[in-house]
C-alpha cells in the first residue's frame, strides 16, 4: 500500500521533536511496529468477505400482512419473515423460551421447516410497497403470492406458510 504525500506529508521530523537514538528506536519501535501489524492482520481477517445485506420489505393491500427478506449472508443466512396483524388462527404454542409476543407470525430460512416468530416488534410496515392481489414476489430462493384470501410463501425446499384472516398454518 503506497500513500501519496501532500502539503501535510514531512520526510523529517518536527523541529519541535529530536529522534530518538538508534538504540531506543529499535527497542521501542520494533515492537510497535509488530504490534500494529498485527493488528492491521485482525482487522483485515474480521472483514473478509462482503458486510451488507439486501433488505426488502413488502405488504398486501389490506396492510394487514406485511414481510421482511433479508440476504444477511452470515449467522443463519437468507431469511423470509411474516406477521399478519389481525393474529395467527388458530393461537400456535409458544415457542419454547418465547417471552414476547408470538401469535403474529412465521419465519424461515432459505431451507427447512418455518417457525413461529417470538418477537417484541412487527414485520409490518404500511409505507412497504405493496405486493398486489395475484402478483408474486421472489428472491433469494423465497417465493410469496398474495391473494385476497391471503399470502402463501415458501423457500427452496417446498416448505412454508400460508397467511390470512380465516387461518394461518406452515407446510
Amino acid at each position: 500500500m503506497s500513500i501519496e504525500c501532500k502539503r501535510s506529508c514531512r520526510s523529517e521530523p518536527p523541529a519541535w521533536r529530536s529522534p530518538a537514538p538508534a538504540a531506543a528506536r529499535s527497542f521501542y519501535d520494533e515492537p510497535m511496529r509488530s504490534l500494529a501489524v498485527g493488528a492491521l492482520a485482525v482487522l483485515g481477517l474480521t472483514f473478509v468477505g462482503p458486510a451488507w445485506a439486501i433488505l426488502v420489505q413488502f405488504r398486501t393491500p389490506s396492510s394487514n400482512i406485511g414481510c421482511v427478506y433479508s440476504s444477511e449472508p452470515g449467522g443463519t443466512g437468507p431469511y423470509l419473515r411474516c406477521d399478519i396483524l389481525s393474529g395467527l388462527k388458530p393461537k400456535p404454542r409458544r415457542p419454547k423460551g418465547c417471552t414476547l409476543d408470538w401469535t403474529f407470525g412465521f419465519q424461515m430460512n432459505g431451507t427447512g421447516r418455518a417457525r413461529t416468530v417470538c418477537a417484541g416488534d412487527t414485520a409490518v410496515n404500511t409505507h412497504a410497497k405493496v405486493l398486489r392481489y395475484g402478483h408474486k414476489w421472489t428472491a433469494g430462493g423465497f417465493s410469496c403470492t398474495s391473494r385476497r384470501t391471503g399470502l402463501r410463501c415458501r423457500n427452496r425446499s417446498g416448505h412454508g406458510f400460508s397467511l390470512s384472516r380465516a387461518h394461518s398454518f406452515r407446510f
